[in-house]
């Protein structure tokens, strides 16, 4: 299964967020993570449409905008037609989200999903075949730099079992909150491929050696 270290723009410097996008993508980051917040559902505001315009503009990489929004569903089109790459949604949001899913794959986006520290994996399951990847936050969402919080290795540990046996061996299951050099390695082995740090990446001058760090743990638990 393949490894996909995100880092989170979120931890980036806000006034030179090119040259950290670049800085991401020279240190072989195989995607970005871009979180959208509307005040609302978080207590925080964060990156709009024009944002991902301009990341999709700066790098090759894949745009994985997190959704954490009342109300996804008023602004898929709007973030598909920037340039996101995949569209992640939180499970708990006001929004029908099959019918959500469903339009985001429409648009030629890949659909995923989010789920929060205390909500159960099985809020996911009546939507696997509607989806290739998950999102469990390890924090709270809304703000950059918390604590890990182990709890919820116990949903990624199910919902690794319970994609397999729905037939999605290669199921994404991401982990986004406190990811750094020493919470990554439980993330893993509890089942997660996928790993988006903010401030673990952004505040190393060496990005690129912190990656590779990443990655050789990550091996060691296969």
């Amino acid at each position: 299964m393949k490894t996909i270290i995100l880092p989170s723009l979120l931890a980036a410097d806000a006034g030179h967020l090119a040259d950290e996008i670049k800085r991401a993508e020279d240190a072989g980051a195989d995607a970005l993570h871009i979180d959208i917040m509307d005040a609302a559902f978080v207590p925080n505001l964060s990156f709009g449409p024009h944002f991902v315009e301009m990341a999709k503009r700066t790098t090759s990489m894949p745009l994985n905008v997190h959704l954490m929004l009342n109300r996804p569903d008023l602004y898929i089109e709007t973030f598909a037609n920037a340039g996101a790459d995949t569209i992640q949604i939180q499970v708990e949001s006001s929004c029908i989200v099959s019918k959500t899913l469903k339009r985001i794959k429409a648009l030629g986006v890949a659909p995923a999903l989010v789920i929060n520290p205390e909500t159960s994996y099985k809020s996911v399951l009546p939507y696997l075949e509607l989806i290739d990847e998950c999102l469990q936050m390890t924090v709270y969402p809304g703000y950059g730099g918390q604590k890990f919080k182990s709890e919820p290795l116990s949903n990624v540990r199910a919902l690794r079992d319970s994609a397999t046996a729905f037939g999605k061996a290669d199921f994404t299951i991401m982990v986004d909150g406190g990811i750094d050099r020493n919470t990554i390695v439980s993330c893993a082995q509890a089942g997660a491929n996928a790993f988006v740090a903010g401030t673990a990446l952004y505040s190393k001058t060496d990005m690129k050696s912190e990656i590779e760090l990443f990655r050789k743990l990550i091996s060691k638990t296969s």
